[in-house]
């Protein structure tokens, strides 16, 4: 018979397909199997009703092969086969779908029979062969007829359908593998090693067995599909560590089963650890992504926001669209809803395990705590709602890790914010001098140790209208009208000498001024307008120049009862030269407890040396 052309338009997909959309060549044999997997599934339809068809599930099966010398994999099924007009309308005109015609044409009542699960779209994934392929046949001896028919092209040259003899009912696909190049290894497909880790990597849940050398590879039933009381935690853990490679049991596990708008099984786990890789660039986040069993996405990120990226599992929905290479999942309303969906469950489980496992929900923040809020800070807070329940912070009262929401609940009733304190450790935190008047209140501190703190709990604002203050306000809400009155007439009585030690610190402070909060410390540094020094810390050791340029309003606070001022006075009225060198003193000494670096540690050694001489 003579060779046919595939219509125009086809021709381009064809070649769009080979050169552009899949990109990875590995998948071809996902979309043969899962082409192959569609066949028996209508042949096994049919049998329901059809006595003749002669077959139980337990005879269908398919059937992988390797011809190393002749460069050949052949792909068999003894599923429903294809007579030659529907070879010609399959696989002459690429994006005609024969599982779709074959679905669409059924009635209401037969699409909910459970048996019926058409995967692809026949004459579509069918083509990613050629991708590995030079040449491709197909012999087929369709359900009900007596001979059988063989297709078979080069590519997008055309094609050629001719009768032959074929045994038994099925369809065999032979794909010859092209020559290596110095970009490929098209050989490594000849490999059955090779061939059943991407069985089980893409297909291992495909319902019908998928044979290599005698061996059936794949596992068939995939364990979200079975029931609650069906699954041990044992083996929602064993999966768990085998499917990503992880040593640990999972911090919790979670289960959906959701039908409505859109249907789906998820099967999530909330990891113990973060990997090591967690934190940085190389980390990929996302859910594995299957439809009927085969695996069309191994990380899909749309299906999780990225406040919870550090969650793994996997997601079975049948109702979700897929682009013509089922490579990319189409961001559409449906996967919109899924994740919507997953993510209050998400919340709900941390909360759950937070309220119920309080020992392993504190290992878990350890590891991914930090990336809650990262979750904040997106967006401008957006998610600090869905968040904020789930964050610890240590109390410096309690000596442990405690909710906001704890906090509130332990504060004496004319306390009226819950006060925090930044650093980069709890030892640090215990020393800053601004704690000092909370303290003496008795009033309970959050110790916040990660740089994007302050940020985090400037976007939250409050929690049960109790606001959130920094110790490093200038409102604490402690002070008397008396103490106030007290600093305004000391900051006039100094006001040369304060200006003296601004004018001595060459500009490293904005202001210099009487402190109301400090006790025992003769000096604290802080901070005016809307950049602290705990976001300076955050944006200096981000990377690029624009955000080192991001730089706090230093104020240096001195303690007016402290001897130390005295000195300072003294040697400002008797000796400027040594008042200067006691300014930068005092400068160096509030940069050292507020945890910032000196900038010229050898120019401190030399004072310091000169002030003892």
């Amino acid at each position: 018979m003579s060779k046919r052309q595939f219509k125009t338009e086809s021709r381009r997909i064809l070649d769009l397909m080979i050169n552009s959309i899949y990109t990875h060549k590995e998948i071809f044999l996902r979309e043969l199997i899962s082409n192959a997997s569609d066949a028996i599934d209508k042949l096994c339809y049919r049998a329901l009703t059809d006595d003749k068809v002669g077959m139980n599930r337990d005879d269908f099966r398919i059937t992988v092969s390797v011809d190393k010398d002749a460069r050949r994999i052949t792909v068999s099924d003894n599923g429903i086969g294809m007579t030659a007009d529907e070879l010609e309308n399959n696989l002459g005109v690429i994006a005609r779908s024969g599982s779709l015609n074959f679905k669409s044409a059924l009635t209401d009542e037969e699409k909910k029979d459970g048996e019926l699960d058409i995967i692809g779209q026949f004459g579509v994934g069918f083509y990613s062969a050629f991708m590995v392929a030079k040449k491709v046949a197909v012999i087929t001896r369709a359900y009900g007829e007596e001979g059988a028919n063989y297709w078979v092209s080069s590519g997008a040259d055309g094609y050629t359908i001719k009768p032959c003899e074929k045994e038994s009912v099925g369809t065999d696909v032979v794909i010859e593998l092209k020559d290596d190049c110095e970009e490929e290894d098209y050989s490594a497909f000849l490999s059955a090693d090779r061939l059943k880790y991407l069985i089980k990597k893409y297909s291992d849940y495909i319902r019908w067995p998928i044979v290599i050398d005698g061996e059936t590879v794949n596992s068939m039933t995939p364990i979200w599909q079975r029931s609650k009381k069906d699954v041990s935690d044992e083996e929602c853990a064993a999966f768990y560590k085998e499917k990503f490679f992880d040593i640990s049991d999972p911090a919790a596990v979670i289960r959906v089963s959701a039908e409505g708008q859109v249907s789906y099984k998820a099967m999530l786990f909330v990891p113990e650890k973060a990997p090591y890789n967690y934190y940085s660039a190389s980390y990929e986040a996302g859910l594995q992504l299957y439809t009927s069993g085969v695996m069309i996405m191994d990380k899909c990120a749309e299906l999780l926001p990225d406040c919870f990226r550090f969650v793994r599992g996997v997601v079975d929905s049948q109702d979700l669209s897929l682009n013509i290479s089922r490579e990319m999942l189409q961001h559409d309303r449906q996967v919109r809803i899924i994740a919507a969906s997953l993510e209050k469950k998400i919340k709900s489980e941390l909360g759950r395990l937070l309220e119920n496992d309080r020992e392993k929900y504190e290992a878990f923040f350890r590891s991914f705590g930090l990336q809650l809020k990262y979750g904040i800070l997106e967006n401008y807070g957006m998610k600090k709602e869905l968040l904020c329940d789930l964050l610890l912070y240590y109390s410096g009262r309690e000596k442990k890790l405690v909710t906001l929401r704890e906090y509130v609940e332990k504060m004496p009733p004319e306390q009226k914010y819950i006060y925090f304190a930044c650093g980069d450790s709890i030892s640090g935190i215990d020393a800053l001098p601004q704690t000092e008047p909370i303290r003496d209140k008795n009033y309970d501190i959050l110790y916040m140790t990660d740089g994007v703190d302050e940020m985090v709990a400037a976007l939250i604002g409050s929690v049960e209208d109790k606001e959130l203050r920094s110790v490093n306000s200038d409102d604490l809400g402690i002070d008397a009208a008396e103490s106030r009155d007290e600093i305004e007439k000391a900051e006039t009585e100094n006001r040369e000498l304060l200006d003296f030690v601004r004018d001595a610190l060459g500009g490293a402070v904005a202001a210099v001024k009487i402190s109301g909060r400090l006790k025992s410390h003769p000096v604290c540094l802080t901070t005016q307008g809307g950049v602290t020094l705990e976001m300076e810390k955050y944006f200096s050791a981000l990377p690029g120049e624009e955000a080192s340029k991001i730089k706090a309003e230093r104020v240096l606070e001195l303690n007016p009862a402290h001897p130390v001022f005295r000195a300072l006075q003294n040697a400002f009225s008797a000796d400027r030269e040594k008042a200067e060198k006691y300014a930068k003193l005092l400068y160096s000494q509030s940069l050292l407890t507020a945890g910032m670096p000196i900038e010229n540690p050898s120019e401190l050694a030399e004072l310091i040396s000169g002030l003892m001489v």
